[in-house]
């Protein structure tokens, strides 16, 4: 679980920086990506880095899920009867949501390749315009897409907040004073993820990217 979920974590402020240069640019950005299919170039034929990625993180992905499943089976099996009376669990509420936020990301994981990669869904839908993709994707006459995003992402930030605090305080932030450092830590890492991820669509929903 832990080592599948810091592959995606990784992959993600990966994905997040380089959406960032859309800021810069259309040349800039359309620059990026077409760089991305020559990485390992000549070593490696064109966007063989690209198979080699989507390959890992699919693997890390399912990984991911199935040690989920395994846990959450686990736990089950340790505890076959039900309490006859359990109290409230003052539980977060990433933590109470994780599994319908998994299926939410899933969905939108099928879209967004579709939309942006395949460019099946996408009004422009073509590779060598990565700029005008992402702006056709996000134009304000598809606000239901961006809505679909933005939900995606907030389930994302409270995925990564609730794994990113229990991984911290299964490394050893067990005192009063660290569990805190490791809720801010958390908290304020997903919003900096949700908040790079959300500023593209959004500034392309408002017009300052265009």
């Amino acid at each position: 679980m832990a080592v599948s979920g810091l592959l995606l974590l990784l992959f993600l402020v990966a994905h997040m920086a380089g959406n960032l240069k859309i800021f810069f640019g259309a040349e800039s950005f359309d620059h990026y990506a077409h760089w991305l299919r020559d990485i390992g170039a000549p070593v490696l034929p064109h966007t063989w880095y690209l198979w080699i990625q989507r390959f890992v993180l699919t693997a890390a992905l399912v990984g991911h899920a199935w040690a989920a499943t395994v846990l959450a089976l686990r736990a089950k099996r340790a505890r076959p009867v039900r309490y006859a009376h359990r109290p409230k669990v003052q539980g977060s509420y990433a933590a109470r949501t994780m599994r319908w936020g998994g299926v939410i990301i899933l969905l939108f994981l099928v879209w967004h390749l579709l939309d942006l990669t395949v460019g099946t869904v996408n009004p422009v839908g073509n590779p060598a315009t990565p700029y005008a993709n992402v702006v056709a994707g996000f134009a304000p006459s598809r606000w239901p897409v961006t809505l679909f995003y933005a939900l995606a992402v907030v389930a994302i930030g409270f995925h990564v907040r609730h794994g990113l605090f229990s991984a911290l305080r299964t490394l050893g932030q067990r005192t009063a004073k660290g569990e805190q450092r490791a809720r801010v830590a958390a908290l304020g890492f997903a919003i900096i993820l949700c908040a790079g991820f959300l500023s593209v669509p959004f500034a392309v929903l408002v017009g300052l990217v265009g």
